[in-house]
């Protein structure tokens, strides 16, 4: 059994996760702060690719990034880089995809944080990115880890934006889902059910770790 696809989809599902970690933190944590109207706005901004199928999310990213279109040209004629067709225009796909996870976990973790504790840590004369790293970040990480294993297994599983924008190449762009899908193609049913129970398991381990935290939050809480 070729373990590429399983070592290909745990590579693009890490560096994706720990974009949207960071992006995601980042966004949810100025978005929490704004204005009604504008958080609103934002929201639906950057929650759209949660509710778009993934076939119209890997055909946007193709008019983004595509060697014809104006940001994948300028890339490929500046750097010689493709963005697309390559393994890592799955990781592209995969942020995209990942993302609104993420950031709506991190948000409403952000916007349950006790603000007492900030304006005590402000007293002491403390900044705000002491302040964000050190007490908010803290507060809020067991809900903030949670949003990272969801986004883990979002982009661990992810097929249509990805078929789209990485397509399946043996060995090059090969992932457990889109092997999945070539093997029924062919009709190798029974290696195709492997890499099913190879990401049941994978999905399986995730979300146990969700509740586990989801557990641990809701005890935290409690003794607060």
């Amino acid at each position: 059994m070729d373990w590429f696809p399983l070592i290909n989809s745990l590579r693009i599902a890490a560096l994706a996760t720990v974009a949207v970690f960071l992006l995601g933190i980042w966004l949810a944590n100025g978005v929490a702060r704004l204005p009604r109207w504008l958080k609103a706005l934002a929201d639906v901004v950057l929650t759209l690719p949660l509710v778009l199928p993934p076939t119209v999310v890997g055909f946007l990213l193709l008019m983004l990034l595509g060697p014809r279109r104006p940001l994948g040209s300028w890339v490929l004629e500046t750097f010689g880089v493709r963005l697309t067709m390559v393994w890592y225009a799955a990781v592209f796909a995969s942020i995209v995809v990942a993302f609104p996870l993420m950031y709506r976990t991190a948000r409403g973790a952000f916007e349950g944080f006790d603000e007492d504790l900030a304006d005590a840590a402000r007293t002491l004369g403390k900044s705000e990115t002491w302040i964000f790293w050190r007490v908010k970040l803290p507060a809020c990480r067991q809900s903030i880890i949670a949003g990272a294993v969801l986004a883990f297994a979002r982009a661990l599983g992810e097929y249509g934006a990805t078929s789209m924008v990485a397509g399946y190449t043996p060995h090059v762009t090969a992932t457990v889902s889109t092997t999945v899908y070539q093997l029924w193609q062919i009709g190798q049913d029974g290696l195709a059910m492997r890499w099913v129970l190879v990401n049941i398991a994978i999905s399986a381990v995730a979300l146990f770790t969700l509740n586990y935290l989801e557990e641990r939050d809701r005890e935290g809480r409690a003794r607060r």
